[in-house]
């Protein structure tokens, strides 16, 4: 979901930097869970008196999070680390990379500002070796070297941007007291899914909470459903040209996904309070009708991020759980993909230590202390899964671990018009009883209009 950015330039330059030696969050050596031999390679590597300048999303806890991490580079190598951020981080580095006064490093959540940004010249390539890296290391590892690569200013397409930190959002959440209450089983196929949905239909219950409010933003999570339903239903390329348009958003595999989302949440038998509380009521609200007595709906799609907004006590994996949002029986070929978005580190500025950072990035330890803290879910196979701080961030692992082929949230791949615009109200309008092809051909009026 794209978000509205408020303060001016000012906040970047408040970079503070990181203490040349730091009180490390887990001592080395102690906890067996980490992969403590990273930390001693990484001694070898000496980088007293070089400064690295690192340019991030993260501020606030999460901030905190990502100083933990970088203490363990400081600790080893020496090197001084200055980290800032900025709630306006997208303008701030266009504007820092065009005056010429990069950081060493740019952390940034949109693939497409890092295009923009390589096409310019403004990044450094990180080479076929740190590429090939993650093709061998990363679940569906050709996904994310596919994710970090762009065309340069002359054309030529190279790996930027190594990815560290990811989002899922291939779930659907439910009571696990209700499922045995009910006789219900977690279903492993769509076609299952579809065989629980009307099976709760016919015992008396309503399957589904969806909420797609959300103030100026409303309709952004009904383009998550299409967005995994596109990849359950279609090969990754045919997604790959829908985000770009090279396929127009009316092709015929872009109108399958839009109705049958649209079967789901304008049937009034499967959402709770029908298809004319969908639009109304607030994402945030939704997921409440799981926790009933009895429950209002028994299931709910939606991202990792949901169970912030259970009853105040939920316990995870005892009150509420999650399973992976299935694929179809029919289409195995298409494997298990997942939907999800994250954070991709490059280099805008080439130093020593910039180098040395992404070879950090690479060892498992770089992962595992945000992990054991939460917060941060990984891909790169290597780590211990074991080092996660709880069973359903171990789960969420597990799935992106496991995945044939991941793929950026694709909305937030298209042009802002679209993806945080026509594409959301396109979603009302088709909970709203539009058909999926007159929505599809308005949205694509609204693509054509910018070009």
């Amino acid at each position: 979901m794209k978000k509205t950015l408020l303060l001016g330039a000012a906040i970047a330059a408040l970079a503070c930097a990181a203490p040349a030696a730091a009180e490390l969050k887990f001592k080395p050596g102690e906890d067996s869970r980490f992969h403590w031999e990273n930390f001693e390679e990484l001694k070898k590597v000496d980088l007293k008196g070089e400064t690295l300048s690192i340019f991030g999303p993260w501020r606030g806890e999460d901030e905190a999070l990502v100083r933990s991490m970088l203490d363990y580079f400081i600790e080893a190598t020496g090197v001084t680390i200055n980290y800032s951020s900025s709630e306006n981080y997208e303008q701030q580095i266009v504007i820092d990379t065009q005056a010429g006064s990069p950081p060493n490093i740019a952390i940034l959540p949109q693939p497409g500002l890092l295009q923009d940004l390589a096409s310019k010249g403004l990044l450094v390539p990180l080479g076929d070796d740190v590429a090939n890296f993650v093709k061998d290391n990363y679940g569906a590892g050709q996904s994310w070297v596919d994710l970090g690569t762009y065309k340069d200013k002359d054309g030529a397409e190279k790996f930027f941007a190594f990815p560290y930190k990811a989002d899922l959002k291939s779930l659907v959440w439910y009571v696990p007291e209700n499922f045995e209450e009910a006789g219900y089983e977690v279903p492993k196929t769509w076609e299952e899914l579809q065989a629980l949905t009307d099976k709760i239909v016919e015992d008396g219950g309503v399957p589904w909470c969806i909420g797609l409010g959300s103030g100026g933003a409303t309709g952004w999570p009904a383009t998550d459903w299409v967005e995994d339903i596109m990849l359950r239903t279609a090969p990754p390329e045919t997604y790959d040209k829908w985000t770009t348009n090279e396929i127009p958003f009316n092709d015929p595999a872009v109108v399958n996904a839009l109705q049958i989302f649209a079967d789901i949440a304008t049937n009034d038998k499967y959402v709770d309070g029908g298809k004319a509380a969908v639009a109304a009521t607030d994402f945030r609200d939704s997921p409440k009708g799981l926790f009933g007595l009895p429950p209002k709906c028994y299931l709910h799609r939606q991202a990792s991020f949901i169970s912030s907004f259970f009853p105040e006590g939920t316990k995870l994996g005892v009150d509420a759980d999650f399973f992976y949002l299935p694929p179809m029986a029919s289409k195995p070929e298409l494997g298990n993909p997942v939907l999800g978005a994250g954070t991709l580190v490059a280099i805008t500025k080439d130093s020593k230590a910039a180098r040395a950072f992404i070879d950090f990035l690479e060892m498992p330890l770089a992962h595992e202390v945000w992990m054991a803290q939460s917060g941060l879910l990984t891909p790169l196979k290597t780590v211990n899964q074991e080092a996660y701080a709880n069973d359903q961030l171990k789960k969420q692992g597990d799935i992106l671990v496991n995945a044939s082929t991941f793929r950026f949230d694709g909305s937030d791949l298209m042009p802002g018009k679209i993806g945080a615009g026509a594409f959301w109200t396109g979603m009302i309008d088709l909970v709203g009883g539009k058909s999926a092809e007159d929505v599809a051909t308005d949205i694509q009026k609204s693509w054509d209009a910018i070009k």
